[in-house]
């Protein structure tokens, strides 16, 4: 009989696993020292230290955060792994996280040094302190950063192995990050005597490419004759190497055309394939020979401005709105086209075309949902914006510690020159930034669960200050601007009426609400209003000529006044437009029976034209900035507003 088979022993295995995964790490060492040493590019060197570290411990995501001159701040200058470039670019002060304590006290930060800790320190960084690996990063006696490994792949803490292994990897790539920083510095010194023929040759390759990339009639729209998708991507990305090398900006502007698809469901497609192409003319007419117009797809164009700022990419998006005025004629019919644009610019708006596209594509939609056309990108509506997080964790302390106060802007009757009324405007003095604008917050505040906090403050806050105005005697109205949010909110009534009861108030409070309201629940907004205004509340549409009031509702509501945007009111006195619209509004609103308010009067002469055509109540900086309640009062004092 044969001799019988041996079943391997489990641990003889274990432990050959263990000598095969030990030769895989320091191979891996090896190879990686190799190829960081030959890298000369300090960001190719952090990327590449970033992308090893992290199939060396097996790490979700590995970030190297790297100290600046001063010792100050530490940037993640390079990271591997999942949300690894949401984190890359940002900056922290050195005293803030775990860099921060590896900085503090030179040595790495495993779970391992918990029992290192006091009981508030231990009691802090306990509930994350498996799930983060960090080493320090010294080259020569000097701390460079660090190597920062977030979640084991397998769900499992980092372990006294895995601190090794980094301890071991950063030893030896800290030498060639240093040699790499060293090398860079002479390059640029080497570099600025080449730089000018560098620029030109370069330029030169971008032009042969873009000539080469003619000749592909795939890369065209076979509708419009305009590039595609594919196209206009490849035109963005030479276009941001060329901006990168002659330090210019470049803007990204996407285009939907509104309402498109009721064009293909009333006329039919072929229709709509027609005034595509006539829409696509109208767009080449008015770009410059150095832009590209694509069709990107249905009714989406987009278009790439080499060297064109903000500014400039506005004054091109709004030529291209304005060449939509002119009236479509296609078999007979006669159509009007409006469009949303959304602006994107490098390298303020990002850096790669990733990023450009996604923000003009969050600008455009911006657009749409405003109704206002166009929409340059800010990172205050982008809800993944490190920014916006870092500004809603502000503003909820700032709601918390109560550092809002609103200010108090004058309102008067244009003929009797007395005091109507107040406007609360909320202000922000945020102690490590100081005084920031509402149209740094608001936007904010309203996209998060924070806008019905706010409100109820501010109404709050405004309802004890407009009681207080009537004990002394004054006699006007106190407005407060109200989001749709609170207005629409069931609860709302109730918790207004229990504030004007708690104070006495009657008869002295005016919200002020935006036309856009009207889009909304129109037979829960009616209830609403008609139930406040049995109260004594009265109703101001504010900023109105820039939404979409529907005048049969308008007349139905118990609303008591119109106020003219400013934008309007400023203009007017040199655009023969902005003084129609106010006229007409001012007429308007007097058919109905009601009063009008003026924003942004700032000289005598608005003022009196204001007058002559019969406006009603007049705001804005010639009668005083907003300001706070006692230097409101003696405002009123010094000015003789009540008598």
């Amino acid at each position: 009989m044969g001799n019988p088979t041996r079943r391997p022993d489990p641990e003889f295995e274990a432990l050959r696993n263990s000598l095969r995964q030990r030769e895989y790490e320091l191979e891996l060492l090896k190879e990686t020292a190799l190829a960081v040493g030959r890298e000369r590019d300090p960001a190719l060197v952090l990327q590449l230290i970033a992308d090893r570290a992290r199939e060396i411990i097996q790490a979700e995501t590995v970030l190297v955060p790297v100290l600046n001159a001063e010792r100050t701040h530490y940037t993640y200058e390079a990271g591997s792994g999942e949300y690894a470039q949401e984190a890359v670019g940002e900056s922290l002060p050195i005293n803030q996280g775990i860099c921060g304590w590896v900085w503090r006290n030179k040595k790495p930060w495993w779970r391992g040094v918990l029992d290192e800790l006091d009981e508030r320190e231990r009691t802090h960084w306990e509930a994350r302190a498996g799930t983060v690996l960090m080493v320090p990063l010294i080259g020569k006696g000097t701390f460079l950063g660090g190597l920062a490994g977030l979640r084991k792949l397998d769900g499992e803490d980092f372990t006294r192995a895995d601190l090794n292994l980094l301890s071991l990897f950063a030893s030896q790539v800290v030498v060639a990050l240093e040699n790499a920083l060293a090398f860079e510095k002479l390059e640029h010194a080497r570099q600025d005597a080449e730089r000018y023929q560098q620029q030109l040759q370069q330029l030169n390759e971008a032009l042969v490419a873009a000539n080469r990339e003619l000749e592909y009639l795939s890369l065209y729209d076979e509708l419009t004759g305009l590039p595609n998708r594919t196209l206009f991507r490849d035109r963005i990305q030479q276009g941001l190497t060329v901006a990168g090398v002659i330090a210019q900006p470049l803007a990204i502007l996407l285009l939907d055309l509104d309402q498109f698809k009721e064009v293909n469901d009333t006329f039919g497609h072929e229709f709509g394939d027609r005034l595509l192409k006539l829409v696509s003319e109208r767009f080449g007419e008015i770009t410059r020979y150095s832009d590209t117009v694509g069709r990107l797809g249905g009714d989406e164009f987009g278009l790439l401005l080499p060297n064109a700022d903000e500014a400039k990419a506005a004054e091109i998006a709004g030529n291209l709105l304005r060449s939509l005025d002119s009236s479509f004629e296609l078999d007979g019919h006669s159509l009007s086209m409006t469009a949303s644009i959304g602006i994107a610019v490098y390298p303020d708006h990002g850096r790669d075309m990733t990023t450009l596209l996604r923000h003009a594509d969050m600008a455009m939609y911006q657009a749409k949902s405003s109704k206002q056309s166009l929409a340059v990108y800010d990172a205050s509506d982008d809800s993944y914006s490190p920014q916006q997080l870092i500004l809603l964790g502000d503003l909820r302390r700032a709601l918390n510690e109560q550092q809002f106060r609103l200010e108090y802007q004058p309102k008067l009757d244009i003929r009797s020159g007395r005091l109507v009324g107040v406007e609360a405007l909320a202000r922000w003095p945020q102690p490590e930034r100081g005084l920031i604008s509402p149209t740094a917050f608001v936007h904010s505040l309203e996209q998060s669960r924070l806008i019905s906090a706010f409100n109820q403050w501010a109404l709050s806050t405004a309802v004890e200050q407009a009681a207080r105005w009537r004990d002394q005697g004054f006699d006007f109205t106190v407005s407060v601007n109200l989001s749709v949010h609170s207005l629409l909110n069931p609860a709302f009534p109730d918790e207004l009426e229990t504030l004007l009861d708690k104070w006495g108030l009657e008869g002295r409070l005016m919200l002020e609400i935006t036309e856009n309201l009207f889009l909304s629940d129109y037979g829960r907004l009616s209830q609403t209003l008609l139930r406040l205004q049995r109260r004594g509340v009265s109703f101001s549409i504010d900023d109105f000529g820039t939404g979409h009031s529907s005048l049969s509702r308008l007349k139905r509501l118990p609303v008591s006044e119109l106020k003219i945007d400013r934008s309007f009111v400023i203009e007017m006195e040199h655009n023969p437009d902005d003084l129609v619209i106010v006229h007409s509004t001012i007429d308007l609103a007097h058919n109905l029976g009601l009063s009008v308010v003026a924003e942004g009067v700032e000289n005598a002469r608005v003022l009196n034209r204001l007058k002559a055509l019969g406006c009603d109540i007049a705001q804005g900086f010639h009668f005083g900035h907003a300001m706070p309640p006692d230097e409101l009062e003696a405002k009123i004092r010094q000015s003789g507003w009540l008598e």
